[in-house]
Order: structure tokens, then C-alpha cells, then sequence
């Protein structure tokens, strides 16, 4: 965990959210599912104007004993899931006149026993006394979200799914709620994108999974499991001079996570060249100016230490005077280390020109790291001042406390690749063994496919084992999140690993199917969901796939 002291923003307490539900009311349209959706009042206190599904916060009558015997529930449904759908149910009834209820022969209520219901008076007696039983196993959890820790008003809500009765049709109660309206999730998409129906985060992001099913019954039989989709509590930031949200598997969350971990919306996320980029007080990052295929915004060179322990300055870049020269002025003249995590253009050329700008300027840093291969190609030829042993630590001390770098060696990039963890804030330093924004290249001879998957699996228990929660890598945002929640640094390798091989799979089955295939054969059936002018960049990891799988059997 990283250090308090260390953190860019001073703590403070996000508000608690309260227990609320929402239900996705559905029905098929002639072109496929449609939604109920209502606009909420202007002067509403949370999301106002914005159109949603029917929902509130949980009553304590929704707990007690009378609501759920009141309830019909499935097997499988616990008492948190029933409680749920019975606020959804009514919320719904109570903002929109729809009644999730059946008679005792099963028959579900019309539109003469919703007449008959006071919808400003206790849903439950009210159903007892007609002989209605709510259908809380009609009632499926969807999703979860909780509302971003930046706001005032803040909610953990279940999002819920059901069918709505074909005799059953919405009048808004136009207190609360307004302009019911059955809508495609595609359509309300387009119009939210036109500025025609304004929705706020987790609805957008609600319909935008819900967009690909072809029919209600498709995306109830979805949620069969009792478990929801996803559970997501997001994170805002600026980007493109406005404030975005991200959701935990979305690029940029990590950074958010690392940088404003208790939801400050103040961190930019627009790719800096000329300028340093604080991530904690001792850790700063400048992407060098070199952005493009392989590199993505560019490589990411990290200034670790603070002004009394001193520097270390990790992935130093391409030769770049002035990338150079900002390194140098980030560490304030003071490099004591210059590490490399491997030997490739655009990682270790830097290395020596920002020794000799550091001695002109009487600081001698040592240049740290593993040299290159035979097996290296010829731009990729390094050699260090001397070389780093796994387990080893780089250590920076001061008055105030230490930061040391510990090496774990990773072959599989590149033959003579390492990461490094700062111990003291539980961080990962990836280099290109783990990026943010795509798969790392593995480019045989000096690749090796086996070795990477090996590489990663060590790292992979060590993340565990000292409850690391943020990778940052050679290219791309900031990786992680909160120890043991989704898209932590653990679950972003056990992911990684999992696509690999599955990835192989794809490749064993063609070489299968076409024996005697060639590699161009091959490729274009196992990178078909890759664009084509990605194919010779994906041709140097197919062959790195073929090779092992050669070498397993």
C-alpha cells in the first residue's frame, strides 16, 4: 500500500452510500428490446433533468418480515436480493403506476388493480388486502454500481431487470419522475450523444451492454446466476479539457486510483511531453515524445525519490536531448541511479546521454540494468555500468526515509528484461512486460513465449503475496486498484495470462486444421478480431506462440 505520506492529495472521507435499487423495466419492440425510462424533475436533488430507470433508496420497510412474505422469491434468491427487488417493485409502482404483482391464480395485476392502489400509501398492506403477491422472482440483478467517491451525494444501488406486464402501461407520478418513454438502448444512446436525452454515467454505461441483445428474454436468461455483470464504482478525471468517468476495466482508472484514491476530481489525463507528471510526491513520470505504434503515447520514463534521498531515474527513453533534459531537471540535478528495464530503441539509448549530462553537471549515477543479448537485434544492443542481479535492491535513503527498488528478472520481451517493485508503496514498475492499452510484442529469437508466461506468473504471486495494487508500466496509464477489488495489479495479470493463452489455443487449433498451413495462413485465422495493419507487428508473437507450442510437444 502506498505510503500516506506519499499520496499528491491530502485524505479525506468520501460520503457513505446509501442502500438504493433500480429496475430496468423491458419489453420486445417491434426492432428488439425497449426500455422504460423517465426524465427526473429539474429541481431534483441527484441527476436532475436526467432521464433514468424507476428506482430509490431502500426502506426499512423493504427489510422487514410483512414485505418479504409478501414476496414470492426463487430458490436461489438470498434475503439482500429479495429485499432489492421488492424497493425496485415499489419504486416502480410508486413513481410510474407499474405493478410487479400476480394474483393468487398466477394471473399478474392489471391496470384495474393498479387504479385501485393509493400510490402515495404502503405498497404492501395495499396488495395483501387485494390477495396480490409480489413477483420478486421476476425481478433479476442486472448490475451494481456505487455512486464516484467525488460526490455529495452518493449511492450503492443494485440494477435490476424484469418484464413488465403487457397490461400494464406507465403514468409518470410528475413529482419525481417525468415523460415516461419506451426506448431501443441504442436509440437512447444516439439521442444522449446528439444532446437530445441527457443520462448520466452508470445509466450510459448500463445500456451501452444492454445494446447487444436481440430480445428480453435473452438478457433475462443473462442474468440467471444471481450474480450481477459487473460491480463498478467509477472514477473521474479531466481529459480533453472536461471531466470524464472510467469504469475499473477502462485505461485510465488506475492512474485515477493511484493518484486521487479518495475520488479528488483533480488529476489530468492528457498525455504530457514537455512537462513532469506527479503520480505520488515521490514518484513522477515524463512520457518522451516519441508516440506511435509500438510505443502508443510514448515510453514512460519515472523520476523515483524525493530532494533529500536523491533519484532514480527508470527507462531513461531514446536518445532525446531534450526528454533528457527534463529528466535531469525533474531529479533537480540529483541522479543517483539510471535503470534500464531492458535494451530495446526506445528504453535504454537514453541512458548515457543523461549520465554525461549528469556529470557535466558533477553527479556520476551508475547505469543500471541487464545486457543485451546474442540474441538482440543490433538497435537493441546495451551494455550497463553493472549489472542488476535478481533480488537485488536499488536503494535511495534520507533523512526522511528510504525508497528501495527491488529487482525481479523477466525474461520473455526481451531476453535480459526486469521489473522492479518499490517496496515501501507496493508499487510494480512493468516496464513492457505489462502495458496499459494493449499486449506486449514477444519477437523470437530474443523473445520467448515461455518465458514471458513464466515471467508473468512469478509476478503474478508476488502481487499476491505482498498485496501490490499498482503496475506502472513502460507505455500507457497507471494499472490497478484497491488490493482485492476487481482490476487490482493481481487480477490485471491473471487477465493478461488468461488472454495469452487463450491466444495459443487459437493458434494450436489452426495449426491443426491446417497442418501443413504457413505462418500467413495461420495468422489471419488466429488475429481475425486484430486490424490487418496490425498483422506484422501480431506475426512476431504468433511465431513466438508456434514456437513454444513446437517446443511443448
Amino acid at each position: 500500500m502506498v505510503r500516506p505520506t506519499h499520496l499528491l492529495h491530502a485524505p479525506r472521507t468520501p460520503v457513505t452510500p446509501r442502500p438504493a435499487a433500480t429496475v430496468l423495466m423491458l419489453r420486445d419492440g417491434p426492432q428488439g428490446p425497449e426500455v422504460l425510462m423517465t426524465r427526473r424533475s429539474p429541481t431534483a436533488s441527484f441527476a436532475p433533468g436526467a432521464y433514468v430507470f424507476p428506482g430509490g433508496t431502500i426502506d426499512a420497510a423493504d427489510h422487514d418480515a410483512a414485505s418479504h412474505s409478501a414476496a414470492r422469491r426463487r430458490a436461489t434468491q438470498d434475503d439482500a436480493g429479495l429485499t432489492q427487488a421488492i424497493a425496485a417493485i415499489r419504486e416502480s409502482f410508486e413513481e410510474l403506476g407499474i405493478l410487479l404483482a400476480r394474483h393468487a391464480d398466477g394471473r399478474w395485476a392489471d391496470a384495474t388493480d393498479v387504479a385501485a392502489l393509493d400510490r402515495h400509501a404502503a405498497l404492501v398492506p395495499q396488495c395483501t388486502a387485494r390477495g396480490l403477491t409480489l413477483a420478486a422472482d421476476e425481478v433479476f440483478v442486472l448490475a451494481h454500481w456505487i455512486t464516484d467517491r467525488d460526490l455529495p451525494r452518493r449511492f450503492d444501488v443494485s440494477f435490476l431487470v424484469a418484464r413488465v406486464p403487457a397490461s400494464q402501461h406507465p403514468v409518470a407520478d410528475e413529482q419525481e419522475q417525468f415523460e415516461p418513454v419506451w426506448v431501443r438502448p441504442a436509440d437512447a444512446l444516439e439521442r444522449h450523444r446528439d444532446g437530445r436525452f441527457f443520462m448520466i454515467f452508470p445509466t450510459i454505461r448500463t445500456l451501452e451492454r444492454l445494446a447487444p441483445f436481440a430480445t428480453t428474454a435473452e438478457i433475462l436468461s443473462s442474468c440467471a446466476a444471481e450474480r450481477p455483470w459487473f460491480t463498478s464504482c467509477p472514477r473521474g478525471g479531466f481529459l480533453a479539457g472536461r471531466e470524464q468517468r472510467f469504469m475499473e476495466h477502462e485505461a485510465p482508472f488506475g492512474e485515477l486510483a493511484l493518484t486521487c484514491p479518495d475520488g479528488q476530481l483533480l488529476h489530468h489525463l492528457d498525455w504530457q511531453h514537455d512537462r513532469v507528471v506527479g503520480l505520488l510526491r515521490n514518484v513522477q513520470r515524463i512520457t518522451c515524445a516519441n508516440a506511435g505504434v509500438m510505443t502508443g503515447p510514448g515510453t514512460n520514463s519515472y523520476v523515483i525519490g524525493d530532494p533529500d534521498t536523491g533519484y532514480v531515474v527508470l527507462d531513461p527513453g531514446p536518445e532525446d536531448a531534450e526528454h533528457q533534459e527534463r529528466l535531469w531537471r525533474a531529479a533537480g540535478g540529483d541522479v543517483r541511479f539510471i535503470v534500464c528495464t531492458h535494451s530495446h530503441p526506445d528504453h535504454s539509448p537514453g541512458a548515457r546521454p543523461l549520465k554525461t549530462l549528469c556529470e557535466a553537471h558533477g553527479a556520476g549515477p551508475e547505469v543500471l540494468g541487464l545486457a543485451s543479448r546474442d540474441t538482440a537485434r543490433p538497435a537493441s544492443r546495451f551494455m550497463p555500468d553493472r549489472e542488476l542481479r535478481d533480488g537485488e535492491r536499488v536503494v535511495l535513503t534520507g533523512r526522511g526515509g528510504s525508497h528501495s527498488l527491488r529487482v525481479i528478472v523477466t525474461p520473455g520481451h526481451a531476453a535480459n528484461h526486469l521489473c522492479l517493485v518499490l517496496e515501501e508503496d507496493g508499487l510494480l514498475f512493468s516496464g513492457d512486460h505489462v502495458l496499459n492499452g494493449s499486449t506486449t510484442v514477444i519477437d523470437p529469437p530474443d523473445g520467448h513465449m515461455s518465458d514471458y508466461l513464466s515471467s508473468l506468473e512469478r509476478l503474478l504471486g508476488i502481487c499476491e503475496r505482498e498485496r501490490i495494487e499498482f503496475i506502472l508500466p513502460a507505455h500507457g496509464y497507471v494499472l490497478g486498484n484497491v488490493f482485492g477489488q476487481p482490476h487490482d495489479a493481481a487480477d490485471v495479470i491473471r487477465k493478461l495470462h488468461a488472454h495469452r493463452l487463450r491466444r495459443e489455443a487459437r493458434v494450436l487449433e489452426a495449426m491443426r486444421e491446417l497442418p501443413d498451413g504457413t505462418l500467413d495462413q495461420w495468422l489471419e485465422r488466429v488475429y481475425d478480431d486484430v486490424p490487418s495493419r496490425m498483422w506484422p507487428v501480431a506475426m512476431r508473437s504468433l511465431m513466438a506462440h508456434v514456437e513454444r507450442i513446437r517446443e511443448m510437444t
